[in-house]
């Protein structure tokens, strides 16, 4: 069955002053795909979400949303937010940050319903009035999934987003997002050290190395591949 491209590098590349992180990058990822994108600290792949989040330019090539930019919707979840234990917000609140009202009392009904919807599939609900300065690293992680899932978008970018949990959460989060994954065609960007749970998530990977790239079905992916460098 062909599926729709979402996302296409074309010949991407970005290099600092006398350092080339990566060049010549062509990916091609279509909805509904589960991609781990893999490797060693420093390899490039915080530039690379940069680069596809448009908030750093590429030296060369092009990052191509499919079939046109404002037909992709992105929700971003990052490893770590510094959120102190008196944050004034509600977990319910800050899941509605990005919408008009953002505040739960001037909210729009279909608002409302939204985060409602989000808070119910991400198991929130009944932390919805918990102070989120007061959740837990996993319940946090998770209002951070809720947040970025609330508009629907169709590419979910986890950027590092499990690094720092129990394995019990992690399993959880990643178990509710390929749920979603499946569900919904909701294409995923997983940025991960961690390769089991590549493995274990992933239709497919890319792995970036001090030497080049390579990408192919997720049974090519090896923890050996990764540390050593090896370029196939």
């Amino acid at each position: 069955m062909t599926t729709t491209p979402i996302l296409k590098l074309d010949h991407l590349g970005v290099t600092f002053p006398n350092h080339p992180v990566f060049t010549d990058l062509n990916l091609t990822i279509h909805q509904g795909e589960f991609w781990s994108i893999v490797g060693k600290n420093g390899v490039g792949k915080t530039t690379l979400m940069r680069t596809i989040l448009h908030q750093l330019r590429p030296t060369h090539g092009q990052v191509q949303y499919l079939p046109h930019t404002a037909d992709v919707k992105i929700g971003y979840v990052p490893q770590f937010r510094n959120i102190d234990a008196d944050y004034p917000l509600t977990i319910q609140d800050f899941v509605g940050l990005n919408l008009t009202g953002w505040k739960w009392p001037w909210l729009s009904r279909s608002e409302r319903k939204k985060i409602e919807r989000i808070l119910t599939e991400t198991g929130l609900t009944t932390l919805a009035k918990r102070p989120i300065g007061q959740a837990s690293g996993g319940e946090r992680q998770k209002a951070y999934l809720a947040q970025a899932l609330v508009e629907a978008p169709n590419l979910l970018i986890l950027d590092e987003s499990t690094a720092s949990l129990d394995p019990v959460t992690k399993t959880e989060l990643l178990d509710l997002v390929v749920e979603l994954n499946q569900r919904l065609k909701l294409t995923v960007l997983f940025v991960t050290h961690d390769i089991p749970m590549a493995r274990k998530y992933s239709s497919r990977y890319l792995m970036l190395t001090p030497q080049g790239t390579e990408q192919g079905p997720i049974a090519g992916l090896t923890q050996e591949k990764v540390w050593e460098g090896e370029h196939v």
